[in-house]
């Protein structure tokens, strides 16, 4: 058991054959209600990816660099941080694209981006994910990388784009909350 601990990939595959099983055990066929369920569930797992490390980024790492002596910080800045900014922001496309199919499989998606009832509220959801995951491509990782000296930028240039990704980051983090609300207190008829 310990090896397959020891290995991400092997532990993940363990989890996917886990839920195989009970796939298996629970259903004998693969129908349209079934193809909506996978998808939502797949939103979810990006979803909770997304959403930990934008809170890891604010909870954690921003507010822990300060106090990283100056000679550990290259160890953040050269590994961990391109690392969890890679997973982050592949896990926010996924969570958006799985959302949309999710809510075209369940025969909302054109309701809720359009704020006609009864999907207000998760449009007001989709719209807030839409907008981070926005930031999140658009802003946060091009400013990321300037500021972790993945393309060239001179000090002054490091420390705006830094200044500017962890304000946006902060506007996400402050989204996420009305945004998991909408996404969880929505009743689709």
């Amino acid at each position: 058991m310990a090896k397959l601990l020891e290995n991400l990939h092997k532990t993940l595959g363990a989890g996917l054959a886990l839920a195989v099983v009970i796939f298996l055990l629970r259903h004998r066929t693969i129908d349209y209600a079934y193809v909506t369920f996978l998808f939502k569930w797949l939103h979810v797992l990006a979803g909770i990816l997304w959403i930990g490390l934008l809170w890891y980024f604010n909870f954690v790492q921003i507010p822990t660099m300060p106090k990283v002596p100056a000679e550990l910080k290259p160890a953040v800045s050269k590994f961990i941080a391109p690392e969890a900014l890679f997973w982050f922001r592949w896990a926010a496309l996924a969570t958006v694209v799985t959302g949309l199919i999710t809510a075209m499989f369940s025969g909302y998606l054109v309701s809720s981006l359009t704020f006609r009832a009864p999907a207000t509220t998760i449009g007001i959801g989709m719209w807030l994910a839409l907008i981070m995951a926005f930031n999140v491509w658009f802003i946060i990782w091009p400013n990321q990388q300037k500021a972790l000296g993945l393309v060239p930028a001179d000090d002054a240039a490091k420390a705006k784009a830094a200044r500017l990704a962890m304000l946006v980051s902060r506007t996400n983090t402050m989204l996420s909350i009305p945004m998991l609300y909408c996404m969880v207190g929505q009743k689709i008829g």
